[in-house]
């Protein structure tokens, strides 16, 4: 079930309540806040700890309903048995965590007990040797095609702010492949009209990367800027791009749900957010001969898998890909150099990667 949108910003919110003893100096929950705070330091961002307190703290809320209170009692049997708990978890509908979800529960915690020994809080790492569930390379679940992505854009009415604001936000997720944090991020000044480039300002692992709008994109993002949300800004200072009705920045969950809504009113049979449209970008230039190396760094994806890692792409040679197999460019060049060589298991590295931010990210 998805939450109720709100205008917090999810990069930014903090957990209400702790877990398990918060008066305990020695316990789990403050040896994740110290741990927390050294990531910190070292300039990790909000969202990025979010995201690993967010795993911790399922483990320390596990851990304390078996009486394992103190980082001393976390042994690699009692890893392995979180492990197993996770494999055999199910979700309120009745599916398993998928393996990429289940990898990524059981990664940050390597990184804790890794720091925990180091700091010489636990002797030994518990988690030194833990065994990863082994990925399973398959096929994308759920993919629209350049034709139903066309439907589910034409359901927007654009004769209305939201509408317009709706259309455009589709238009930058399909032409760009943005993650949705990214999306709510954006503010006014990374949308370069001139170049027709869009900049994603520390996205994840705190990377900048510029990317191609498209000229349909750009068209649509200029409609919304002019007709648009001058009627939703209701203070003039306000920098995010994308508002809702009150004039409140839009986080990632209700940029989701908004999405979401159009794909199933489509009624095509799929369902999905954001991410289906960065899915569905990636795939679709894949198959039209982009180069991996491209969609690589259109998805700001560090490596495609553990003995490929890309050196970054310029923008003008993005442009070009872009332009040339995007099906929702508008601007097609013949014989534009695609240099279209992915290999079959360059395809499952990628859309594995997609799966896995679609089970991180719940959408």
């Amino acid at each position: 079930m998805r939450t109720a949108p709100t205008s917090e910003n999810p990069a930014r919110r903090r957990f209400a309540q702790p877990v398990g003893d918060p008066r305990d100096a020695t316990g789990l929950y403050a040896a994740m806040r110290r741990y927390l705070e050294h990531r910190a330091t070292l300039g990790s961002t909000e969202q990025g700890l979010y995201g690993v307190e967010r795993y911790l703290r399922d483990f320390i809320a596990w851990a304390h309903e078996r009486a394992i209170t103190h980082p001393q009692h976390v042994s690699r049997p009692v890893l392995e048995r979180y492990q197993r708990w996770l494999h055999h978890y199910r979700k309120r509908d009745g599916a398993p965590l998928s393996v990429a979800s289940q990898r990524g529960k059981l990664v940050p915690l390597r990184g804790w007990f890794k720091w925990l020994t180091r700091t010489g809080a636990i002797p030994a790492n518990p988690a030194a040797d833990l065994d990863l569930p082994r990925r399973i390379r398959r096929l994308p679940r759920s993919v629209l095609t350049a034709a139903e992505v066309e439907r589910v854009l034409g359901l927007a009415d654009t004769g209305t702010p939201l509408g317009l604001r709706d259309r455009a936000l589709m238009e930058l997720l399909y032409a760009t492949g943005m993650r949705r944090m990214e999306v709510a991020q954006l503010e006014l000044g990374d949308i370069d009209t001139e170049r027709c480039v869009v900049l994603i300002r520390e996205g994840k692992g705190r990377k900048d990367r510029l990317l191609p709008l498209g000229e349909r994109a750009l068209y649509w993002v200029q409609q919304y800027l002019d007709r648009a949300r001058p009627q939703l800004a209701w203070n003039l200072t306000e920098p995010t791009l994308l508002l809702s009705q009150d004039g409140r920045p839009m986080n990632a969950v209700w940029l989701s749900t908004v999405v979401a809504q159009y794909v199933e009113r489509a009624e095509l049979g799929k369902h999905g957010g954001c991410h289906l449209f960065r899915h569905s970008m990636a795939t679709l230039m894949l198959e039209n001969g982009a180069d991996i190396r491209f969609i690589q760094a259109m998805l700001g994806h560090a490596e495609l898998s553990t003995t490929q890692i890309y050196t970054q792409v310029a923008i003008r040679q993005l442009q070009q890909v872009h332009a040339a197999t995007h099906p929702g460019a508008k601007r097609r060049r013949a014989g534009a150099a695609v240099e279209g060589n992915a290999t079959a298991q360059d395809r499952e590295v990628l859309w594995e990667a997609l799966e896995g931010e679609a089970d991180e990210e719940g959408d």
